[in-house]
């Protein structure tokens, strides 16, 4: 039985209730919440879509997106019948201010049906362009004036460069006050990414030596065996930098970067990550080629199957210069971080699915040891893994059995498969249940978009002005650009991966 608070009353409305986000993502991580008596006691989801559906065939559909992409596939006992009673679906046309008044009349309903005024959420699962216009037409009805009851939901990309991000915040606030727009990065919600924070202020054994004074420098790795997998009209007005270092990689610079808070209050933590993003050393122009490099993949092999280039991809200009490979070297100029390079890179069809965070130490003075030990010597490195393995591993110096003092560098390893029970949360659960509750803390505020965007312009102007004369420069189930290593390696450094711990 649950011994949780559940969230108040609430009523989810999903624009683009008939697409992929909804099928794949939202509505098996409501389901669930429910299973797992998160939900609200009294809940409404109205999926809002063009296509023609009976709520009957509604929800025969969302069941089967459950059944294929839910960490729980099968029905568990009857539950969805329950759950299932509490979906609708409203056909409208988005475009038309006059089919908005339904919305209100839902609410209306709702209301009176379960005694309580509900929380009004509106969850944009649609394309990037549609929501301004959506936005202002939600703006005109009077519910949405309501602070403490109606939230939006944006995903990103919020935005596509500076100017669009600040444009798109200051049409959302002219209807919506800051507290009611939940920008989402679905990143931020996995279980390990919330760990850097348990990790980093619930021990005293990390924070003493979380600065340069011991760290010698920082990776970020988010790298990903896909190509664009059918998504190449959304990647060519895109590309790597935006897709991933603005909002998720500069998410995670900001949890490893952050000073301590003072409460779990979402404006303090949020307010420690603006810090962060203000602190990051801006590119000049000039300078772009020395701190960033882009890559895009050939045609090639991968995994013993042959692959297209990025250029030969569905809905891709065959002279395409967008980059499907970014890495950049960050600078965080405060007391903290200073002269301690950050070093991030994402990509597609590298060599492994792996997103991992290396925090690597100062080597130790070796003076005391005889000359043996000092072969094999390795400074400390914490490691903390996000995807595909979940699992944290600090690795310090051991001496190996023997007559002589040979060192071996040997992992400390926490699993989180062989710690807990293996079905922990995935992060739409974590986050729609927050947008619930009305808790903002891991959701970017206007001014932590707009100062990650800041960080990344000089690099895209650079790139949009100067086209790449080497594209596409690395093959598949390769690292990336030879250059990537090169930026790196130019520091006495090197990129680090791990290997999956069954083979450990």
């Amino acid at each position: 039985m649950q011994n949780h608070k559940r969230p108040p009353a609430s009523l989810l409305f999903i624009f683009g209730g008939s697409g992929d986000l909804n099928f794949r993502k939202l509505s098996p991580a409501l389901y669930n919440l429910f299973i797992d008596e998160w939900m609200p006691e009294k809940f409404g989801i109205v999926g809002i879509g063009r296509t023609p559906f009976t709520d009957e065939n509604y929800r025969a559909k969302l069941l089967d997106g459950i059944k294929q992409f839910s960490r729980r596939k099968d029905e568990q006992n009857g539950k969805w019948q329950q759950f299932s009673q509490q979906i609708t679906y409203l056909q409208m046309d988005a475009e038309k201010d006059e089919e908005y008044q339904k919305i209100a009349e839902i609410v209306k309903t709702k209301e009176q049906e379960f005694g309580v005024h509900p929380n009004v959420i509106f969850y944009m699962a649609v394309a990037p362009q549609l929501v301004p216009d959506i936005a202002k037409k939600l703006g005109s009805l009077n519910i949405c004036t309501d602070t403490k009851y109606t939230r939006i939901v944006v995903e990103k990309p919020f935005g596509h460069d500076l100017q669009s991000a600040h444009d798109l915040n200051k049409l959302l606030m002219g209807m919506f006050s800051e507290e009611q727009i939940y920008r989402i990065d679905h990143y931020l919600g996995k279980e390990t990414v919330q760990n850097i924070l348990a990790l980093r202020f619930a021990n005293a054994l990390f924070e003493p030596i979380w600065n340069k004074n011991y760290i010698e420098h920082v990776q970020i790795t988010a790298a990903e065996t896909v190509g664009v997998e059918g998504r190449g009209g959304y990647y060519e007005t895109s590309g790597a930098l935006r897709d991933m270092v603005q909002n998720h990689i500069l998410q995670l610079v900001c949890m490893i970067g952050m000073e301590a808070p003072v409460s779990f209050d979402a404006d303090e933590i949020r307010n420690k990550k603006v810090d962060v993003l203000n602190a990051i050393r801006k590119i000049s122009k000039d300078e772009v080629h020395e701190y960033a490099v882009r890559g895009q993949y050939s045609e090639g092999w991968m995994k013993g199957e042959k692959v297209p280039g990025y250029k030969q991809e569905k809905s891709v200009s065959p002279n395409s210069n967008i980059d499907t490979f970014a890495a950049v070297k960050f600078y965080i100029d405060n007391w903290r971080w200073q002269d301690v390079p950050f070093y991030v890179r994402t990509g597609k069809r590298l060599h492994d699915k792996t997103s991992i965070i290396t925090i690597q130490f100062k080597p130790a003075p070796q003076y005391a040891f005889p000359e043996e030990a000092t072969e094999t010597w390795r400074a400390n490195r914490l490691t903390i893994s996000i995807q595909p393995e979940m699992d944290i591993r600090l690795r310090f110096q051991s001496k190996r059995p023997g007559q002589s003092m040979i060192l071996n560098p040997v992992d400390m390893i926490f699993s989180y498969k062989d710690a807990y029970d293996g079905n922990e949360p995935e992060a739409y659960e974590t986050l729609l249940l927050d947008v619930m509750e009305g808790n903002a803390t891991l959701f970017m505020r206007s001014d932590q978009v707009e100062a990650a965007w800041k960080i990344i312009m000089p690099i895209l102007e650079t790139w949009e002005a100067r086209p790449p004369v080497d594209f596409p420069n690395y093959s598949p189930d390769s690292w990336g650009p030879e250059d990537a290593e090169a930026i790196i390696a130019r520091d006495g450094h090197n990129w680090i991966t791990l290997p999956p711990l069954h083979q450990e």
